[in-house]
């Protein structure tokens, strides 16, 4: 009997049918695989994945054996397979993949972001080294059409030669994340990340020179991120004569587009000079035009001192970490000396509501108890914390920087006192320049800075613009369709200033949209508007004056005639009675008539 007809004959008595297992695809292609001897060895790829031993540099990508694939996932996937899936990723890896995080979106932003960020740390540096800045711009071409060659020089105090791997090769390293002072960087991400973008489009390492004093030589260092790591590669390190007694120079090839126009390098440089009056600024562009953006004034602005956060700033998952990070013994010497505006006896006052013993251990406090002091420092009134930290620009200096790069007929510029938000003190600053050359048909010219440092994107997702778009403009005779900023022939600047800057993304392009803030940002904008209004008023003023002017001038004399056909005067007195009419209307409107003409 045949199977088939066995089958059948099986079906008829009534058993089930016997089904064949139909193979997985992985296993009809390891039948089809020639079998491995006995005793034969399977080869291992190294460990750590090096390379292959015997293999010249570069060989793996011309031809060199191709690395073992990754094991198949098994049938059944299951968490001990997946725990061996897991591995840490860097912060390097992670914006290596999300550079559009950092504001390397496109080539033409890739410029602009790369050398934002190299002004910013050649500012900051004299700054806080008290050194008037001058910092020098280069922007080259090389033979690639797409890509260009930047150095920023400046004259700061330099840097140690064994920081500079760190600053530049390392992202997330800096000096400025965990201090509440007002400076331009804040997370030790850009000058590194900016390299990072350059190594991965060009592949080229980040060049920099730096000297710390005149008695001591130049040390050159070449360098790339091993982005695994997060850690610097040294390519070269070497001690070179310099013609500069001190300060710092980067340079780095990146994949880039070089445009004028709004969003450009040369619009940041403008703006850069306008907010820091006491910078001197030398920008060779790529068609090897030099612009110099001399200093308005020849004195710093006031330095910013640190200062310890406020209780009201924090929250309690970061106050659960102070307590136990903290060396002090008691608790009111932790809340006196870990946040500014504690006393001691503020401290006990805390204590106390919360119902906990001042003298107890901050360390050993149980979470309930945490809790508790929580709420207690959140209902203890506490002044506001100091402004020290804090360094404006300054009413006369803003219009001072308008001034030299704005031509217009009228000025005014407003410094907020400062205010708090989520325990950070800040303040705002505003300031108008009005007429002259600007456009009077179009949408007036928004400038946005934050710690002095201009933003040029993300316009419409910032507080600053929600802040101009919902001042009444009208009220002060300015046009304004609703939802839209002003027209006519105007720039607005406001500038933030803050311990900590609440940007939206890690780019630092616009600030977060806080009530407190937009608040401020709209009473300076408010006391601009009003002196505009009154500029605006008081031109009106004159210019009716003026009309009305020339329209009695065009009318006198046959005032006069008429005068003399009615009184019968002379010519002589025709003519006294038109000159003192003239002279009334040169010295303005007269309290009295005038006197009646002679022989009247």
């Amino acid at each position: 009997m045949t199977g088939t007809a066995a089958a059948r004959a099986g079906r008829a008595a009534g058993e089930s049918p016997r089904l064949r297992p139909v193979p997985r695809p992985e296993e009809r292609k390891a039948e089809r695989l020639p079998t491995r001897a006995k005793g034969a060895t399977e080869a291992k790829p190294p460990a750590g994945g090096e390379k292959p031993k015997g293999l010249p540099a570069g060989a793996e990508g011309r031809g060199a054996p191709a690395e073992p694939k990754a094991a198949a996932a098994p049938a059944t996937v299951t968490a001990e397979y997946l725990a061996t899936r897991q591995r840490e990723i860097s912060v390097a890896e992670f914006f290596q993949k999300n550079r559009h995080l950092l504001g390397f979106d496109n080539p033409r932003k890739a410029l602009l972001t790369a050398v934002k960020e190299a002004v910013d740390n050649s500012l900051d540096a004299c700054e806080e080294a008290r050194i008037l800045p001058e910092v020098t711009i280069e922007v080259k071409p090389t033979k690639f059409e797409d890509r260009f060659c930047i150095a920023v020089e400046d004259n700061g105090p330099g840097i140690v030669p064994e920081q500079i791997p760190k600053i530049f090769g390392s992202l997330l390293y800096g000096s400025k994340f965990h201090r509440l002072k007002m400076s331009r960087g804040q997370q030790g991400i850009g000058i590194s990340a900016a390299g990072m973008y350059g190594q991965l489009t060009t592949g080229k390492p980040v060049c920099i020179t730096s000297r710390t004093g005149p008695s001591k030589p130049a040390t050159y260092i070449e360098l790339q991120i091993n982005t695994t790591k997060n850690e610097a590669m040294v390519l070269r390190h070497e001690t070179r004569d310099w013609k500069v007694e001190r300060g710092t120079r980067v340079e780095m090839e990146i994949e880039a587009r070089y445009q004028k126009g709004r969003q450009s390098i040369d619009e940041y440089l403008e703006q850069t000079a306008i907010a820091n009056p006491h910078a001197r600024l030398v920008y060779t562009t790529p068609e090897g035009e030099r612009r110099v953006f001399e200093r308005a004034v020849d004195s710093l602005p006031p330095e910013p001192r640190e200062i310890r956060p406020h209780p009201h700033g924090v929250e309690l998952g970061m106050l659960i970490k102070m307590l136990k990070d903290s060396k002090e013994r008691t608790l009111a010497g932790f809340l006196h000396g870990s946040f500014c505006r504690v006393s001691t006896a503020v401290a006990g006052e805390i204590a106390k509501k919360a119902g906990l013993d001042p003298k107890a251990r901050p360390a050993r406090l149980s979470p309930e108890d945490v809790e508790k002091l929580y709420s207690a420092i959140n209902t203890t009134k506490l002044m506001s914390p100091p402004t020290d930290c804090l360094s404006p620009i300054g009413e006369e200096q803003l219009e001072a920087g308008l001034k030299k790069e704005i031509p217009a007929d009228f000025y005014t510029a407003v410094t907020r006192k400062p205010a708090v938000y989520r325990g950070n003190p800040f303040l705002v600053e505003a300031a108008i320049a009005w007429g002259g050359t600007q456009d009077a048909e179009g949408l007036v010219r928004l400038l946005r800075f934050a710690n002095r440092v201009p933003l040029l994107y993300q316009q419409s997702a910032c507080a600053i613009y929600d802040g101009v778009v919902d001042t009444q403009w009208r009220n002060y005779n300015v046009q304004q369709a609703k939802g839209a900023l002003p027209t006519g022939p105007m720039t607005i600047l406001v500038h933030f200033a803050s311990v900590w800057v609440p940007f939206t993304s890690e780019s630092k392009e616009a600030i977060a949209d806080y009530p407190e803030i937009t608040r401020e940002i709209k009473l300076a904008l408010q006391e601009c508007g009003r002196r505009l209004s009154q500029h605006l008023s008081r031109r009106r003023r004159i210019a009716d004056a003026e009309r009305k002017k020339s329209y009695i001038e065009k009318y006198i004399p046959h005032i006069g005639i008429g005068l003399r056909e009615i009184l019968g005067l002379s010519a002589a007195q025709e003519a006294r009675l038109v000159g003192k009419l003239k002279g009334l209307l040169e010295r303005g409107p007269a309290k009295s008539a005038p006197d009646t003409p002679e022989g009247s």
